[in-house]
């Protein structure tokens, strides 16, 4: 008898211990929903680590989703010095056709509103972005797009003609500077 009073309030306790923590699952996943807009996602490329401060507070003002779009192969320096003719930023800039390989995507079919963020570079967004643009292109066909850009003493505006004439289809909002040394 008393080994099955035993084994009784052993399958209690279990139950107990079980509800609890799937109660805490449940509350923690509900607070994460509630923290961020399930439908804005800020996706941002940043070559200094400038891009990425600008992304994480307008992700912030906007309780929305950050990702980071990243280059499988990581830019260097020497890679960004825009003063080299030969550096891989100034080649990749003087092909239209480039498009750099991207670390890897994201699921982008929650979103409606996605913030697509990039430094000026050579007047416009960096080819990384196209290649982002490219991979997620029909997807991207039912969202708004809002570029923001920083830059050390170009406009976006450059940057925002560019990217209308080159995705026509897709629907573009006013785009926004949010750094300027």
């Amino acid at each position: 008898m008393k080994r099955i009073l035993t084994l009784a309030l052993v399958a209690v306790a279990v139950i107990a211990s079980a509800t609890s923590t799937v109660n805490a699952a449940q509350n923690s996943a509900s607070a994460t929903s509630n923290s961020t807009d399930m439908t804005t996602l800020v996706a941002y490329f940043s070559a200094t680590g400038t891009t990425r401060t600008a992304a994480q507070k307008l992700a912030k003002q906007h309780n929305a989703v950050l990702w980071e779009i990243e280059a499988a192969e990581p830019y260097t320096a020497a890679d960004l010095d825009w003063r080299n003719e030969q550096s891989r930023s100034t080649l990749e800039m003087k092909d239209p056709n480039e498009r750099p390989m991207i670390k890897q995507c994201t699921n982008i079919m929650p979103y409606d509103t996605i913030y697509v963020g990039f430094p000026i570079w050579w007047g416009i967004c960096p080819r990384i972005i196209n290649s982002w643009i490219d991979n997620n292109l029909e997807q991207l066909q039912s969202k708004t797009l809002i570029p923001f850009a920083t830059s050390g003493s170009s406009g976006i505006e450059e940057a925002e003609a560019y990217l209308k004439k080159t995705y026509p289809t897709l629907t573009w909002q006013k785009g926004l500077l949010l750094n300027k040394r």
